[in-house]
């Protein structure tokens, strides 16, 4: 045990503690820890950034680009009806219909991409069918990360383990190396979430639900059209009843007025629907096929695109010249280019239909606009306040099934080995960024830069740990210690020092430290390729269940459902100790 051994040593302490306390990001910790090690020499200047050309992290930086396009196409909203269903089954089942196609999902695209376009949609499902948020976001968490654990590119981990056993020189991870492993992991996780973990979890609701009737609200008249799938159906039945944040008062059927609508009412063809609702369920209900707002060659609002058309929000000013003029008089169309989508007035009912209704000073109009239309009106005396409302992802329907056949080319191009995985991968984010899938700039946007400095510092550290002795050192321990308990024992002990790594630092930093261990210990056993504890590691390094910390996904809930730290032990702890258990055990039959 040399200088360089107690040097090192101190370093990853003083990393871990600052990572645990969260003194500063996590990239720039693990930055900081690469450039004090390379100092004394414990690693050389190429050594140390090695892992910023490494092609594991390369593909991470092109997946963040293909999960954001299909977000930004809207597509991952389509699985929303399989997903949620009506929230009518048994909270077992329920879990399961809301997991387990979350969890196949996060095997093909980023799992961080997944859980931030789908914690909005869980929020309006649990307002609208009476379920405790906090019952469903941690399983959002937890489902995403166990079907991350089953492909190649279901995580940024699993890339990095791949990477490491590639700089070795030894054989990486085939597409579907870690599913023999990972599928069965994930199907006892999605049931201990189902019948045992939802038990642990606090019921606590949205804080919208505590507001009620105090909800800024919108009036907005919607047409029913020969396509509408209602028809025919009681109002009940078709799923605009009881629905939070949304209220239908009104239906005009020809000459006829209904206020006091009854949910047994039945929705016929032509009846105009007046309802109260916020922005994003507005936003939302314009997208149901059959229910029309507005018919407009520029402003489809089915079908609009998100990188033209964003959604305002505008204060009608004392001095506008809107005043005392109706929607249909007022030109709104040809003087902002831009459609109304609804009307707010303090808190007021109007039962006008919308062209009908006469606009006053105060009145906040939801409208469709070009995403100029801020610069363009922001300090014009017809506005009070031009704000942005809170967008939905949109593009027209045809970018959504291209970004899907983009997605599925790239898996099969990866899974039968026909490019390297991070030719694909930039193939994939090139052709979406060309056809308009996603812009330039949201791709740009859209790659977490924290993320891949820490995988990149992350090859440094781990060549560190094996220059200076600690890797041997580690191993030796874990074989001594559990050494008794045979190989099974030895792969316990690879599993949960890991694991305990990925809970209090992050998961990326955890395989950094933990692969080179893996290397004399596989020697140990006599295997030729450390590739068995690799699969170990991988998904020890992502199954992060125990603390908001370890995994970027558990942290993203976190507000949103309105958890404690011990939230996440309570119900986290065992599913650690189950996964660890299935993982060594079916390491253990498929390669010794």
């Amino acid at each position: 045990m040399d200088f360089a051994f107690w040097y090192t040593l101190v370093v990853l302490v003083l990393m871990s503690i600052a990572l645990m306390r969260e003194i500063a990001g996590a990239d720039v910790v693990v930055f900081g820890a690469l450039v004090l090690l390379t100092i004394p020499e414990v690693i050389t200047i190429q050594e140390a950034f090695h892992g910023f050309a490494n092609t594991g992290m390369l593909t991470v930086a092109l997946l963040f680009i293909v999960g954001a396009a299909l977000k930004s196409t809207g597509v991952v909203f389509n699985f929303a009806p399989l997903v949620f269903g009506r929230g009518k089954l048994p909270m077992p089942l329920q879990l399961l219909r809301f997991t387990t196609p979350l969890a196949a999902l996060s095997a093909f695209t980023n799992n961080t991409t997944i859980v931030s376009s789908l914690i909005p949609m869980v929020q309006r499902w649990a307002r609208d069918n009476n379920r405790a948020l906090s019952r469903f976001l941690i399983p959002l968490s937890y489902a995403t990360i166990l079907g991350g654990t089953c492909t190649l590119i279901g995580t940024s981990t699993n890339l990095v383990v791949h990477g490491f056993l590639l700089e070795g020189g030894w054989e990486g991870f085939e597409f579907f190396e870690l599913a023999k492993v990972g599928i069965p992991v994930a199907v006892a996780g999605l049931l201990y979430i189902a019948f045992v973990a939802w038990r642990m979890l606090p019921d606590r609701r949205d804080p919208i639900d505590e507001l009620g009737e105090h909800i800024r609200e919108f009036v907005f008249e919607m047409k029913v059209d020969t396509n509408y799938a209602g028809i025919g159906k009681s109002i009940e039945e078709a799923g605009l009843r009881n629905l939070r944040g949304l209220f239908l008062f009104q239906i005009e059927r020809g000459d006829k007025v209904m206020t006091a609508v009854h949910p047994t009412e039945k929705i016929l063809f032509g009846d105009r629907l007046f309802f109260t609702g916020l922005p994003e369920v507005i936003l939302r209900l314009q997208k149901t096929p059959g229910l029309i707002t507005v018919r407009d060659s520029e402003f489809d609002l089915k079908d609009y695109d998100a990188d033209v058309f964003r959604p305002f929000e505008v204060v009608i000013s004392a001095s506008s010249p809107l005043i005392g003029k109706s929607v249909r008089e007022s030109s709104f169309r040809a003087r902002y280019d831009s459609v109304i989508l609804a009307i707010h007035r303090n808190g007021e009912r109007i039962n006008k239909k919308a062209g009908d209704i006469v606009l006053r000073a105060g009145d906040t109009l939801l409208i469709l606009a070009r995403r100029e239309f801020a610069r363009k009106w922001y300090n014009s005396r017809d506005f009070y306040l031009v704000t942005t409302s809170g967008a939905i992802p949109s593009k027209p329907r045809a970018k959504g099934y291209l970004a899907l056949a983009v997605l599925t080319g790239f898996v099969l191009t990866a899974t039968l080995n026909l490019l390297p995985i991070v030719l694909a991968a930039a193939i994939a984010a090139i052709a979406l960024v060309l056809t308009g899938c996603i812009s330039t700039e949201d791709g740009k946007q859209s790659v977490d830069w924290s993320v891949l400095v820490v995988i990149a510092c992350a090859f440094g550290i781990g060549k560190a740990v094996s220059n200076a002795g600690i890797a041997t050192f580690m191993a030796d321990a874990i074989i001594s210690g559990l050494g008794s308990f045979g190989t099974i024992g030895v792969l316990f002990g690879v599993f949960f020092a890991t694991s305990f790594y990925t809970e209090v630092i992050t998961n990326n930093a955890a395989a950094a430290l933990v692969f080179p261990i893996s290397v004399p210990i596989a020697e140990s056993l006599g295997l030729a390729s450390p590739l068995p504890l690799a699969v170990l590691i991988a998904i020890a390094a992502s199954a992060s269940f125990a603390t908001p910390i370890g995994y970027q996904t558990n942290l993203m809930v976190y507000g949103p459902g309105g958890y404690r730290f011990r939230d996440y032990l309570t119900a986290g702890v065992p599913l650690n100790i189950l996964v660890g258990t299935v993982a060594v055990v079916l390491v253990y039959i498929w390669y010794f």
